[in-house]
């Protein structure tokens, strides 16, 4: 089943995305026009939370036209749960902004642990583009250990693990985000080196789309100010870098 589609029994939900559906089946990502029109992006993240933390974690998206901030929205996901993908379609649908954003960021293809977003799904859903953003490229062996074994130790089971490998491993290849031959070719390339998983948009469409949203760092500036902010809520204060 599709997380993005809910119980199948939901008629009400089914109803809801279709016509979400008919209403923004019109709309697609031009990265052509992103540096210049500024995009209207929403950028999501979790809380930190303790390792014997059951339950549910704060999860924060921040929407920003280019690297202007115009809104938060916020949510709860369960600890190593499923339902990212379901949370991140309600809070935008439901939100104000659900009519001009045009796409959606994610640092990293989890939240609050395991729950693993359907990144596919996500996009389908809400007929936008999804890019997921990391610093580095995770080591997927080590994931796959840590999903299915219950590492490390003292670590619960994770529910639903052959399921979470299936939408990491659907969601696409990790993709260096290296600088255009362009930017290159004229000394402008930026200074940042990320990895990236894309649904709904081209990898020249992804660079063009952290080009626009970055400030500070390497990070796209919704997903930086959603760590901090996230963080600041959870406990009281931000730390680290987003």
């Amino acid at each position: 089943m599709d997380l993005a589609r809910g119980s199948p029994r939901d008629t009400s939900d089914l109803k809801k995305q279709a016509s979400w559906t008919k209403r923004h089946s019109h709309r697609r990502y031009n990265g052509a026009h992103v540096a210049s029109i500024g995009p209207n992006v929403i950028g999501f993240d979790d809380g930190p939370f303790a390792p014997d933390h059951r339950g549910d974690v704060l999860l924060v998206g921040v929407v920003c036209s280019r690297t202007r901030i115009d809104g938060i929205v916020s949510g709860k996901v369960r600890r190593d749960g499923a339902n990212s993908t379901r949370v991140m379609i309600e809070l935008l649908r439901q939100s104000q902004f659900g009519e001009h954003v045009r796409a959606v960021l994610l640092q990293g293809i989890a939240v609050a642990g395991f729950n693993v977003v359907d990144i596919h799904g996500l996009s389908r859903a809400l007929c936008l583009p999804v890019l997921v953003v990391t610093r580095r490229q995770p080591n997927l062996h080590e994931v796959e250990r840590a999903l299915f074994s219950g590492a490390p130790h003292g670590r619960p089971k994770v529910m639903g693990a052959k399921r979470k490998w299936a939408l990491i491993q659907g969601a696409g290849p990790l993709e260096a985000l290296g600088p255009s031959r362009r930017s290159q070719t004229r000394g402008t390339a930026p200074a940042w080196s990320l990895h990236v998983q894309r649904a709904g948009l081209s990898m020249d469409e992804a660079r063009d789309l952290v080009v626009a949203t970055t400030l500070h760092g390497n990070i796209p500036e919704p997903l930086r100010v959603a760590h901090l902010i996230a963080g600041g809520i959870t406990t009281g204060t931000s730390r680290g870098r987003a």
